[in-house]
C-alpha cells in the first residue's frame, strides 16, 4: 500500500488514489448477540456521561460527565483520572479510593452516553453527505456508520470505497474493499461488514 494510505487524520487523502482492486473484502456482518452502547473493552473518553454505583452506599455514587481534562469528581474522590480506562478499570480505581473510608466497597461504572477516545472513533471521509468522526459502539457495522453520515453523496463511487484498519498483530495498516453502492443502493446485506475501533472509511468520487 502506498504510504499516503497511512495518513488517516486528514481529509486531503488522495481518495481512491491509494486504493487498488487487489484489496480483500471483509466477511459479512453477523447479528448474533447484538447490543447497544460501548463494548466491554470500551475506553472512556472526554465528555462521556457516566453513572457510578456503590452498593449499599448510594450517597457515594454519582452521575458525572468526564471533564475535558479527562478527570471526574465524585463524593469523597476529587479529580480521579478517567480517560483511557475501561469502565471496569475505573470502577477498580474508585473502589481502592473508597476503601479508605468504607469496608470492601462494591463499585460499578456504566457509560450512559459516549464519545470515545480518538483511537476508538470511526472516521468517514470523502464522497459522503457529511464526513465525520463518530464514536464506535459494540457490534457497529458499516451500514450504521453510513446512516450516521447521511449516506453517499450524489457522485460517490460507493463500490470503490476502502476501509483502512490497524492490524495489531502485524503493527501495520491493512486495506479492505467496501461495496457501499451494493449495500446502500441494492440492499445487498452481504456487503455490510463489522467495524472495529479506529477504522477509517474512504469514499472516492466517480470519475464520470
Amino acid at each position: 500500500m502506498a504510504s499516503v494510505c497511512t495518513v488517516l487524520g486528514a481529509t486531503s487523502l488522495a481518495l481512491g488514489g491509494c486504493a487498488t482492486n487487489a484489496a480483500p473484502e471483509l466477511p459479512p456482518a453477523t447479528f448474533v448477540a447484538m447490543q447497544e452502547g460501548p463494548g466491554e473493552e470500551y475506553v472512556i473518553g472526554p465528555l462521556d456521561d457516566l453513572t457510578i454505583f456503590v452498593w449499599r452506599n448510594p450517597e457515594l455514587g454519582a452521575k458525572v460527565q468526564v471533564r475535558p481534562d479527562g478527570r471526574i469528581t465524585t463524593p469523597l474522590i476529587t479529580d480521579m483520572p478517567a480517560v483511557g480506562k475501561t469502565p471496569s478499570m475505573l470502577a477498580q480505581d474508585i473502589r481502592l479510593q473508597l476503601s479508605q473510608y468504607i469496608e470492601d466497597p462494591l463499585v460499578s461504572v456504566i457509560v450512559n452516553s459516549f464519545s470515545g477516545t480518538f483511537s476508538q472513533q470511526i472516521r468517514i471521509v470523502g464522497a459522503t453527505e457529511k464526513p465525520a468522526s463518530i464514536p464506535y459502539r459494540a457490534n457497529m457495522t458499516v451500514l450504521d456508520a453510513m446512516i450516521a453520515v447521511g449516506g453517499l453523496s450524489e457522485y460517490a463511487a460507493g463500490n470503490k470505497a476502502r476501509l483502512i484498519r490497524f492490524d495489531k498483530a502485524s503493527g501495520k495498516q491493512k486495506e479492505y474493499k467496501l461495496r457501499l453502492g451494493d449495500l446502500l443502493k441494492e440492499g445487498d446485506s452481504k456487503a455490510n461488514v463489522m467495524l472495529s475501533p479506529g477504522d477509517v472509511i474512504i469514499i472516492p468520487e466517480s470519475m464520470f
